[in-house]
């Protein structure tokens, strides 16, 4: 199970990603979302988190 830490970094994440994309997410239920709006965020997600672990390990 992750940590309280872990859930409130991913979410953050989450928010971010969906502001890049323009989908408008609500804390808590999401299920009016289409596929598209999910994938869209889950896309972006992937995208910033692959950026970021690059960037690290570049050093």
């Amino acid at each position: 199970m992750a940590s309280k830490q872990t859930k409130s970094a991913l979410n953050s994440i989450k928010m971010q990603a969906a502001s890049e994309v323009g989908v408008a997410l609500n804390n808590g239920y999401n299920g009016d979302l289409t596929a598209r709006q999910a994938g869209s965020i889950g896309g972006q997600m992937v995208k910033d988190m692959i950026a970021s672990y690059t960037q690290k390990n570049a050093q």
